[in-house]
């Protein structure tokens, strides 16, 4: 997949590197702005020495006339963070006070150039001395990049296609993020950069979002399949994000996956149910045998489709009998429930010829098509 990035990979030289036995702590120290109608909240300080100031070719330029052509310069020596001011009109201040020549910056401590004021991070990582420094730093970047791509929405969503155990039909697709973003190419890894900052609820709304508004591309009356992340559940806003979604497109058919491991009580999942259907819009549990197989709260919280986890799928067509058997009524169970059983993660003919004889009504996987953008889906 091409990259969309607008840094280059260089060497950590921003970064203090400190010694314990054979772990070494990398610090990449980061610039967070503060009430700036910045195109960039977060700046990674990277190669030091790091230039700030209202010229072109400042490491950080900013438009400001308040800020010197160069204002001042951030540097690091023995792990510590310098800011050194350059005779700047209008000063350099930490904390309220005005740097004269230079001073150390600690994190959480609020920098300002004239006017401008940053709040300064760092992000330290223990790793085997042996760790390419590189990595640390496309770390920090792909948070910078994070930031970025909230504002700009700038997500690609990829469709996977869900069909019936046989494949003659597609019955929906399930949207996976995608990103052209550097260090965001997958969803796991705007998860992982969204975790850092506390921002995963808002991640997961907005992917869900773009996902509907792409799907309306695909064949009309296409189901579509969005996720929740864990931290979803139980909050009032993840009915309030389907309600919206729900006003953009009224007659999609929208069903929303939550994690079954995620799930922890059967009555708040009566209740997401209940405000689901208020919506015309379904529910299915995922990577149902990945978790805890909640079969006995089934019965009061019973899911529209249950989507049973890939491992359990894996290999079925030589797995032992006993695997073949417990899968079986497992899959009975699901459907004397009236749920709809879908085997996930299909790769061979093979395991499509076993999960049909036992009892699944859709299926997904590689062997029926591989997630892609939706003109894929359009004759």
């Amino acid at each position: 997949m091409t990259v969309d990035t607008g840094f280059r990979k260089n060497p950590l030289s921003s970064s203090a590197l400190r010694s314990h036995g054979s772990i070494e702590v990398k610090t990449v120290w980061i610039l967070e702005a503060i009430g700036q109608a910045m195109s960039e909240s977060l700046t990674v300080v990277h190669p030091v020495p790091f230039s700030i100031g209202r010229k072109a070719g400042c490491s950080l330029q900013l438009q400001s006339r308040t800020v010197s052509s160069h204002h001042a310069d951030l540097t690091v020596r023995e792990s510590n963070l310098l800011v050194i001011d350059r005779q700047s009109t209008n000063g350099t201040y930490v904390n309220g006070v005005r740097v004269n020549g230079f001073a150390t910056l600690k994190t959480e401590d609020v920098v300002q150039f004239a006017d401008v004021a940053f709040r300064v991070r760092c992000d330290d990582h223990a790793t085997a001395s042996n760790t390419v420094a590189e990595d640390v730093c496309d770390q920090a970047l792909a948070l910078v990049q994070f930031d970025r791509m909230m504002e700009k929405r700038l997500v690609t969503p990829f469709f996977q296609p869900i069909v019936s155990i046989d494949g003659s039909t597609i019955k929906g697709y399930e949207v996976l993020a995608r990103s052209r973003m550097f260090g965001l190419e997958t969803s796991a890894a705007m998860f992982g950069a969204a975790a850092k900052l506390n921002m995963e609820i808002e991640l997961s709304q907005m992917l869900r979002w773009e996902g509907i508004r792409e799907g309306l591309a695909l064949p009309k009356g296409s189901e579509i399949y969005v996720n929740t992340h864990p931290l979803e559940l139980g909050r009032s806003d993840l009915l309030e994000s389907m309600r919206n979604v729900r006003a953009m497109t009224p007659d999609t058919p929208i069903t929303l996956e939550v994690h079954e491991a995620a799930i922890t009580s059967a009555p708040q999942m009566f209740e997401l149910r209940k405000g689901l259907r208020d919506l015309n819009i379904k529910i299915a549990y995922d990577d149902f045998g990945a978790g805890q197989n909640r079969l006995a709260e089934l019965g009061n919280a019973a899911p529209d489709v249950m989507k049973f986890d890939m491992g359990l799928i894996r290999n079925i067509d030589s797995g032992p009998v006993e695997r073949v058997k417990v899968l079986r009524s497992l899959v009975q169970v699901v459907l004397d429930l009236g749920v709809i059983p879908l085997a996930e993660g299909i790769e061979t003919e093979k395991e499509a010829v076993v999960c049909s004889e036992l009892g699944f009504v859709l299926a997904q996987g590689y062997y029926f098509g591989r997630p892609a953008p939706p003109s894929k889906f359009i004759s």
